[in-house]
C-alpha cells in the first residue's frame, strides 16, 4: 500500500531526546524551545515566536491576544479545518463564513467584502496547500475597515508571498497581526503534534508570553524583570514540552533537504498529470511560491472523485479528500441556523471534488510514477 502520508524522521531525534534528559529540563521553554523560536525569528524575520502544543492552541492564543469576544464577528473561509473557527467560537465571537476563489480554495476577497459589518473585528486567512491568499487586496480591506488579520498558516511553512504593490517577497506568517503554524505529523516539518504562534504586531508581544505562561508573568520573573510572578491575565498551558521542541529542532536541521524532496515529488505529479482534461490542477499564482505541502487536483464531479478513490484503493494507493464546508456542519447549523443556509458555491465545489495525492519525504520516484500511471489509466478508461 502507498499511504497518503508517512511522517519523516531525520535520525537525529533520539540523540536530541537524550540531550534533553541530560539537561534535566523537560516541561518547555528550555534550551530546545529557545533554539526553535530563534530559528524561526532569524530565518523568516518574525518579530516574536512561541512554540505551542498544537496549531489549534496557537490559534486560541491568537483569539485571546486580539481580544476577540462576545458580540464580535470574525470572517473565516468555510473551506478549512475546524480549528480555524473553533478558537474564536470559544471566545464567544460570531463566525461569518466567506467563499473560496474559483482558482483555488483560498478565501475570496470579494466574498469578504460582502459580509463585513460594523461588528466585524478580524479576518482569518488560511493559506491552503501553502499557497498565499491575495494579501494585497485583503490587507487593503482590513486597513479600510480597521480589522485585524490572523493568518492560519498551518500548511504554509517556508512559503512566500510577492506583493504586487511593493515587489517584496515576504514569508507567510509575517503578513498578519498574528499567525499560527502546525507541526502535526502530516505537515512538511513535524513533531507529531506541535504548533507555533507568530506575533508581528508589536503591541501584542509583551502580552503573548503572559498568555503562553498560563496567564502569569513567569517569563518576566525568570528573566529578573519582576521580583515575583503571579496571575495577571487570561491564558492556558500552551507551552510545548522540551521533547516536542527537540524533535522539531531535528527536523529544522534538515529543512532544506526535506523541502527540496517534497518539491521534486510535487513537480513530478504536476508534469505527469497536467494534460488530463478531466481534472483541474490549480496553478501556482505568480505572487506565490510553492512549499509542496499538498498536491491536489479537482475532479469534475463527486462521482468521479469517489470512483477514483475506490479505484486507487483497489490498486493499493490511498487518495483522500479534504474538508467538509464548516457552514454546513452539524455544529454550525445549530450555532447559527440562518447563516448556515447561505450559498458558498466554490466552498461546496472543493468539498465535493478535491482530492489529495500521497506526498511525503520517503515516497520514491517509482511510487510516484505508479500513482501517476494509475490515475491516468482511470481517466483513460473513464
Amino acid at each position: 500500500m502507498i499511504p497518503f502520508n508517512k511522517p519523516y524522521c531525520t535520525g537525529k531525534e533520539k540523540e536530541l531526546f537524550e540531550d534533553v534528559i541530560k539537561r534535566g529540563k523537560f516541561s518547555g521553554n528550555g534550551y530546545y524551545t529557545q533554539l526553535c523560536q530563534k530559528y524561526f525569528e532569524s530565518k523568516y524575520g518574525f518579530k516574536k515566536c512561541l512554540l505551542t502544543t498544537s496549531c489549534t492552541d496557537a490559534l486560541e492564543m491568537c483569539a485571546i491576544l486580539t481580544d476577540i469576544g462576545f458580540g464580535d464577528e470574525v470572517i473565516i473561509p468555510s473551506y478549512t479545518f475546524v480549528s480555524s473557527a473553533l478558537a474564536f467560537v470559544r471566545q464567544g465571537a460570531k463566525i461569518v463564513f466567506a467563499d473560496s476563489t474559483k482558482k483555488n480554495p483560498n478565501i475570496d476577497p470579494d466574498s469578504i467584502k460582502k459580509v463585513i459589518t460594523t461588528k466585524t473585528k478580524a479576518i482569518v486567512v488560511v493559506h491552503y496547500a501553502g499557497c498565499a491568499c491575495d494579501m494585497d487586496r485583503i490587507g487593503d480591506i482590513a486597513k479600510k475597515h480597521g480589522l485585524m488579520i490572523i493568518e492560519d498558516a498551518a500548511q504554509a511553512i517556508d512559503s512566500y508571498y510577492i506583493s504586487a504593490k511593493t515587489g517584496n517577497r515576504m514569508p507567510l506568517g509575517s503578513l498578519g497581526d498574528v499567525a499560527a503554524f502546525s507541526f502535526h505529523e502530516t505537515k512538511n516539518i513535524q513533531s507529531g503534534e506541535g504548533g507555533l504562534l507568530v506575533i508581528n504586531n508589536e503591541k501584542l508581544i509583551n502580552r503573548s508570553e503572559i498568555v503562553w505562561e498560563k496567564g502569569t508573568n513567569r517569563s518576566e520573573f525568570f528573566r529578573g524583570e519582576v521580583n515575583k510572578y503571579e496571575w495577571v491575565d487570561f491564558g492556558s498551558s500552551f507551552l510545548a514540552s522540551e521533547y516536542t521542541a527537540a524533535f522539531l529542532y531535528a527536523q529544522l536541521l534538515e529543512m532544506d533537504i526535506i523541502q527540496k524532496r517534497r518539491i521534486d515529488i510535487w513537480n513530478q505529479y504536476n508534469y505527469g498529470l497536467k494534460d488530463i482534461k478531466d481534472i483541474m490542477i490549480p496553478e501556482i499564482p505568480d505572487n506565490c511560491t510553492n512549499n509542496a505541502h499538498i498536491f491536489y487536483f479537482v475532479c469534475q464531479s463527486l462521482e468521479d472523485r469517489s470512483d477514483l478513490i475506490t479505484w486507487m484503493k483497489q490498486h493499493e494507493v490511498q487518495l483522500v479528500f479534504h474538508y467538509l464546508c464548516l457552514h454546513k456542519s452539524k455544529f454550525y447549523k445549530k450555532y447559527d441556523p440562518a447563516f448556515s443556509n447561505i450559498s458558498l458555491p466554490y466552498s461546496d465545489y472543493y468539498t465535493e471534488n478535491l482530492v489529495r495525492l500521497p506526498l511525503y519525504f520517503d515516497l520514491t520516484n517509482e511510487e510516484v510514477q505508479i500513482v501517476i500511471g494509475l490515475i491516468r489509466e482511470f481517466f483513460t478508461k473513464k
